[in-house]
């Protein structure tokens, strides 16, 4: 199943396998990867072939050590290391001691960013994340950062794996952008107490995609 008007993934490499988006589309200011991820597709093969993926629809930039609501603001811990190398890594991490939530490293290497992905369309595995989303209507199945890496099996297993490999088992594949005037630009959700102006940066991208039925 493919979004109406997406183009098809760009079939090369010897292994059969679709190419994915280069490091360097990941290798500028994580605010402009943030906004560019929107539309591009999110891919996730399990072991045993199966293939879930999404039209990326939302997501948050996280920037260096001097945004109060970034993991890096205190410098690097063992947790956040992955966001302190190359761009193009996914940067997992566990959040409120049950969820885990997936994240794209951006901006030089050394540089600590990443792109938080929120929300996508559903494409590909759909009874496989029916499955993992039993609870849950279709229209919620994917639409928070929790349930996308639930409805993907997506956990800190992955944390670090290069999502700009072609064999790789996370990876994320060119797409469509959307045209400007869909794309919505606001704050940062879940902050709790961080300070100003971190709290209000519009470093949240949205753009609507409809469910078929």
């Amino acid at each position: 199943m493919r979004l109406p008007g997406a183009a098809p993934p760009n079939l090369v490499y010897n292994t059969g396998m679709p190419t994915p988006l280069p490091p360097s589309f990941y290798d500028r200011d994580v605010v402009e990867t943030a906004r560019a991820l929107l539309g591009m597709r999110l891919v996730r093969r399990l072991e045993d072939g199966t293939t879930l993926s999404g039209i990326i629809t939302e997501t948050e930039a996280y920037r260096g050590q001097d945004d109060q609501a970034c993991h890096a603001r205190n410098g690097r811990t063992r947790r956040n290391a992955v966001m302190f190398g190359p761009p193009g890594r996914a940067y997992i991490y566990f959040t409120y001691g049950m969820h885990w939530c997936l994240n794209v490293v951006a901006g030089p290497d050394g540089f600590p960013a990443a792109v938080l992905l929120r929300a996508i369309h559903p494409l590909e595995g759909l009874d496989f994340i029916a499955l993992r989303r039993a609870r849950a209507e279709r229209r919620h199945w994917t639409n928070g950062p929790a349930k996308l890496t639930q409805a993907l099996a997506i956990d800190g297993a992955l944390n670090g794996c290069d999502l700009t490999d072609p064999a790789s088992p996370l990876c994320i594949l060119p797409g469509t952008p959307p045209p400007a005037e869909r794309i919505t630009a606001g704050a940062r959700v879940g902050l709790g107490a961080t300070p100003e102006p971190w709290l209000s940066m519009p470093w949240r991208f949205t753009f609507p995609l409809e469910l078929e039925q």
